[in-house]
């Protein structure tokens, strides 16, 4: 239930919250035959109703929303799809209805079929079908043409580091795609880029000048996957997590780096995830 409310949301907290709505009000039904079918029904209707009134405070939110980072699965299992933990997935179906966004992750990311699918959320069988038809296109569309293995993605992030501590523009120049783009969630509650930049000459300069100022200020870096794609962590000289970045790697380089240093989207890992990882 919370992988499919997280999915749903992009936010871990708001997911838990969901999820324990749905096991509150099962608790109080009599005769309830089949829990999982029922909760998945609950769990999902009251994602799209809190993604319809979430909408209008995206619109409002201070520079650029980013879904709420996880270092894992919250129920990991090997029949769930796991590019649907994505960041830049969550991402693109922020612009699909909730609807659509409901019918996508539960076909796409937990094989239900769309008699289920349309018991669920109330709609037809053939139409649950065209609206998976049209989001899974407009996801394939947006989405790398090539995934890269494991241990190319661990070569890119070993030199994207090494190049990063330099604090040098030229060699990150070299790991970004042509129209590499970063985007920064700071929530208004840390210092981040306003929009989003695109171009490697615009996004080099930038990682440079955090590469210096992290070395000057004793920070660390810690390689990780963030929502199942290569990631880093950083930390501040007290050891404070300050910023969590996920990266979108296609073709052997970088194409997209997405960084939330909100500290309020980055509290589930600091306290539930952190200390459960081996030391770096």
């Amino acid at each position: 239930m919370l992988s499919i409310a997280y999915r749903m949301v992009g936010s871990f907290s708001e997911a838990e919250d969901l999820v324990q709505d749905a096991y509150e009000r099962l608790a109080r039904e009599e005769h309830v035959e089949s829990p999982k079918p029922w909760l998945s029904t609950v769990v999902t209707r009251l994602c799209i109703d809190h993604l319809r009134s979430a909408r209008v405070r995206r619109e409002q939110y201070p520079g650029t929303w980013l879904p709420e980072p996880v270092l894992a699965d919250p129920a990991p299992d090997a029949a769930i799809r796991s590019e649907s933990l994505s960041m830049a997935v969550l991402v693109l179906l922020e612009s699909l209805t909730p609807v659509e966004r409901a019918v996508f992750v539960l076909r796409e990311a937990f094989d239900y079929g769309y008699d289920e699918i349309a018991e669920i959320v109330g709609k037809s069988e053939d139409n649950c079908r065209q609206l998976a038809a049209r989001a899974r296109r407009h996801v394939a569309e947006r989405r790398p043409r090539f995934e890269p293995s494991r241990e190319q993605r661990e070569e890119l992030m070993k030199r994207f580091v090494a190049a990063l501590q330099e604090g040098e523009t030229e060699p990150l120049v070299a790991l970004l795609a042509e129209d590499a783009a970063f985007y920064g969630d700071g929530g208004g509650k840390a210092p981040s880029l306003p929009r989003p930049l695109h171009g490697r000459d615009r996004v080099a300069p930038v990682l440079a000048g955090f590469g210096r100022v992290a070395m000057r200020g004793g920070y660390t870096i810690r390689v990780v996957e963030v929502n199942g794609d290569p990631g880093l962590l950083g930390f501040d000289a007290d050891g404070t997590l300050i910023a969590a970045q996920a990266f979108e790697i296609s073709d052997g380089v970088v194409w997209a780096i997405r960084s939330i240093v909100n500290p309020e989207k980055l509290a589930h890992i600091s306290s539930t995830i952190l200390p459960s990882l081996p030391p770096a």
